[in-house]
């Protein structure tokens, strides 16, 4: 292609534009500046292309040995069905948990209560029975034992098969006579209706002067009339033993 000239070797234009001869002889006027906008456009529209290309190139990145999409679909839809298949079998596993501790307690609950039943049959045994066969009662006190046992019932208590008697500030009653060891029953109700400020309405007539209980039992003058009499360890320990013998 070459530009088209006249006889004295001028450009020849065409409407203000050079005319060009192409090989096979076609003339084609150029226009300069259209080309100029053309080639501008072209150029942004390669850039824009390749923006997208090196973006997709990116994203596809993370899908590097994926060769067949269609399999890696199928294998996403089977791994989620696969998840929620273990969150139902999971609730599954907690409601047979559930159901079988709840048929264990069903079928052991009657031994269970068979239990508590003859553990409280043995604790009444053992606390009603003291006060049932209490000699203290029998010769110090002038009301029924069941209402003796009404008053200080709550402070015996039943530990490792054995009754022990606590204060009504939840301390152990320990004897006077043995020092070092649990007062027995009958030693304890003593201590515990020395303390009742009514026990001059339930101690026989006679024993109630100043709390305690009038009767020497062989000791003479050693034996004090009450506990609160007693001023030293030995009359305390006479008091008591005179007090456990009746």
């Amino acid at each position: 292609m070459k530009l088209k000239l006249d006889e004295n070797g001028n450009v020849v234009l065409q409407d203000g534009k050079p005319v060009y001869v192409h090989d096979d002889g076609t003339e084609i006027a150029f226009d300069a500046p259209q080309t100029v906008a053309t080639i501008s456009r072209l150029n942004s529209e390669l850039k824009t292309t390749r923006e997208n290309k090196e973006k997709a190139e990116t994203a596809l990145k993370a899908f590097d040995g994926i060769d067949d999409p269609a399999a890696a679909k199928t294998a996403l839809a089977t791994v989620k069905n696969y998840d929620d298949k273990e969150l139902v079998d999971a609730g599954e596993v907690e409601k047979v948990k559930a159901e079988a501790i709840k048929a264990v307690e069903e079928k052991y609950a009657p031994i269970v209560q068979q239990r508590d039943d003859l553990q409280n049959q043995l604790h009444g045994e053992l606390i009603g029975g003291g006060f049932a066969r209490s000699q203290m009662i029998k010769d110090k006190i002038s009301v029924p034992a069941d209402m003796i046992q009404a008053q200080f019932g709550r402070n015996f208590k039943v530990e490792n098969g054995k009754v022990v008697a606590y204060d009504n500030n939840g301390q152990q009653l320990f004897s006077r006579a043995r020092p070092g060891e649990l007062a027995d029953f009958d030693e304890a109700l003593g201590l515990l209706v020395d303390g009742y400020q009514f026990k001059d309405q339930i101690l026989k007539g006679g024993q109630g002067n100043g709390g305690g209980y009038q009767n020497n039992g062989g000791q003479g003058g050693n034996v004090k009339a009450s506990l609160a009499d007693c001023k030293t360890d030995d009359e305390k320990i006479a008091y008591l033993k005179n007090a456990g013998t009746q």
